[in-house]
């Protein structure tokens, strides 16, 4: 077969406990005991304080700190992490990382289906040819989705219930594989690089883009799909070596293989995302995927953000629909030259509480696209600074954007806070702590 330019991918209940001085709040699990040393710490056995964010709500988040000593596994590979995904149903686990494992080890192109051939594709499908009146239909665009089936069963790491899924040491992660949290309850992921998977089959659309056409990628590294009490902290998101600016452009469109870093859809509820690095990425994360999934989505999708670094990030810092999402302490960093869209998207029934935020913004970029208007609803956004200073973000917006008028009041107060620093301290304390291999 005649290959595309491929891809070679390298890459319980919590008792009281005592909180870690200068670090992120956390607890001990059911198995840990009164003290913890920095060499003597097992984050697996760590969950979340009380009151930290909407994951704390209710029962609280403990993910796999009561396994024991049979259900706590240690992997060096795709295939020895699945497996133990797969062992013991759902009974506490702990699933310790040890170096970086890696779901497309052998490439793109060991997914292929035989007959599958880009340049065929290229030439089938060419808007000259084809047009941009119809979606692909035919033998070609049979084979690309027979070969995105194949990637689909490979990379997809369906996550159970009462996990936790921790790197071990500084250099821990993983690259090109998709980590499914579906239809479960309670779930602990830390400590850990992860390399948005790259989707080796992207689906051209011509009708996408008002009739002008565009390449459509699955895979997010990290997806919460009707599932509750998840706990995502000190992780590192990124593009890592494959970043937009090294895809090409076919159809005078780039060759879009990236989707989402975190998303969270379909029903998904009480979440916490704390301390994690997300970078050099462009769809970066929903909360929501659709303005018609009232059914599944309302009083739904209660998200907490705090003490997160975005860095070289295009949009969607969230986008939220239906959500109660409170968004605190994060520190948003706009680099010179850089793609930059908005970071914060009111959509479809949102309640986004956005206060004591820190954004970094290079010179020319406009405040007024922090907030990006999808749909008509309130957001609270108090007390965020811009370059230093008290800034009113909502007003900012109105005045410089009118057509895209938002509402200030999201109609709610979130509780669950461990703490709140100063926005002016927010970029020194985030960008020292937060990401993988910087729990301290």
């Amino acid at each position: 077969m005649e290959a595309q330019r491929w891809h070679e991918h390298g890459m319980g209940k919590a008792v009281k406990g005592v909180a870690l001085s200068g670090c992120a709040a956390l607890v001990l699990g059911v198995t840990g005991t009164a003290t913890a040393h920095a060499g003597s710490r097992d984050l697996g056995r760590e969950v979340p304080a009380a009151g930290d964010g909407w994951a704390s709500h209710g029962t609280g988040t403990t993910g796999g700190s009561a396994a024991d000593a049979e259900h706590v596994y240690t992997v060096t590979t795709w295939a020895e992490f699945k497996a133990a995904l797969a062992d013991g149903g759902s009974a506490p686990k702990i699933i310790k990382v040890k170096g970086v494992i890696d779901a497309v080890s052998e490439g793109c192109a060991a997914f292929a289906a035989e007959g599958y051939d880009f340049r065929q594709y290229l030439a089938d499908y060419d808007p000259a040819v084809w047009g941009h009146d119809k979606p692909v239909s035919g033998e070609q665009e049979d084979l690309r989705a027979a070969s995105a089936a194949n990637q689909d069963k490979v990379i997809k790491a369906n996550i159970p219930a009462n996990t936790t899924i921790v790197g071990v040491g500084r250099d821990a992660g993983i690259r090109g594989g998709s980590l499914q949290i579906r239809g479960v309850d309670n779930v602990i992921i830390r400590n850990l690089t992860i390399e948005a998977p790259i989707d080796c089959f992207p689906q051209w659309d011509p009708t996408d883009d008002n009739k002008t056409g565009a390449w459509n990628s699955e895979y997010d590294g990290v997806v919460v799909y009707g599932s509750t009490h998840v706990w995502i902290d000190h992780n590192t998101l990124t593009d890592g070596r494959y970043p937009d600016s090294s895809l090409p452009t076919y159809f005078g469109k780039v060759y879009q293989q990236h989707d989402g870093l975190v998303d969270v859809v379909r029903g998904g509820d009480l979440v916490t995302v704390s301390w994690n690095s997300f970078k050099d990425h462009d769809k970066t994360m929903l909360i929501g995927n659709s303005d018609g999934a009232g059914a599944t989505d309302s009083g739904k999708l209660r998200v907490t953000l705090h003490h997160n670094r975005f860095e070289g990030i295009v949009e969607r810092a969230p986008r939220v629909r239906f959500g109660q999402v409170d968004s605190y302490n994060n520190h948003f960093v706009v680099t010179k030259d850089q793609k930059f869209g908005y970071v914060f998207g009111i959509g479809a029934n949102s309640r986004l509480h956005a206060t004591d935020n820190a954004f970094s913004l290079a010179a020319g970029v406009s405040t007024a696209k922090v907030l990006k208007k999808w749909n008509e609803a309130p957001v609270t956004a108090e007390n965020n600074y811009v370059n230093g200073k008290l800034t009113d973000l909502i007003a900012v917006h109105n005045a410089e954007i009118p057509a895209e008028t938002l509402q200030s009041g999201a109609g709610w107060t979130p509780t669950l806070r461990t703490r709140v620093d100063h926005p002016r301290a927010v970029p020194g304390i985030v960008d020292h702590r937060a990401g993988a291999g910087r729990v301290c």
